[in-house]
């Protein structure tokens, strides 16, 4: 495992973001986040790995993951998630761009109806201060968690596990390289 990883165990991320218990059943282990996450992918309810990934990453890399996972359905959205999708791109690669993040909240649609739009509302909510109501505790994690598992509704049931298992691999992949990059700028 990592060192620098964000949360170093499941435990850790559950009483750092006590919001994580209101979106999932599992309770939290003092295992390392990274098994505890495929421990979830290998129970029962192996859809609760997707919404622990998008705790465990930092916004930005939530925001991302949920664009790299929904990018891949995207033979299952619509123009508008296509759009908002590339939204999301620009504002992922130039945060700071005034008018990547103007746009971002503009698009916004509250509430959200499609797959990708939860994932404008989470990029929205990092970004917007008070445009957006952020009443509820860390809204951009639970915004990506329901927009990926929103794709992942539209998914054929005999492939349902196989795309799931592959986002939330993703997923640790990216909070593993995240950790490293952290680890990287500490020296």
């Amino acid at each position: 495992m990592a060192k620098g990883l964000r949360f170093r165990t499941a435990r850790d991320l559950f009483s750092a973001c006590p919001a994580v218990a209101r979106d999932m059943k599992a309770a939290p282990t003092d295992q390392p986040s990274i098994e505890f996450c495929r421990a979830l992918l290998a129970g029962r309810v192996p859809e609760e790995a997707v919404t622990f990934c998008a705790y465990l990453l930092p916004e930005r890399a939530a925001v991302w993951w949920a664009h790299e996972c929904l990018g891949n359905l995207a033979e299952l959205l619509g123009d508008r998630d296509l759009e908002l999708l590339a939204l999301v791109r620009d504002w992922v690669g130039e945060p700071g761009n005034l008018d990547h993040r103007a746009a971002v909240v503009e698009a916004v649609e509250v509430p959200p109806v499609t797959p990708v739009s939860w994932i404008a509302l989470a990029a929205g909510w990092r970004d917007s201060g008070p445009v957006i109501d952020q009443a509820a505790e860390f809204p951009t994690a639970h915004a990506v968690s329901a927009g990926i598992l929103a794709g992942l509704a539209r998914v054929s049931l005999a492939d349902r596990f196989a795309v799931l298992s592959a986002f939330v691999e993703m997923g640790i992949q990216m909070a593993e390289m995240e950790a490293q990059q952290q680890s990287a700028d500490a020296y």
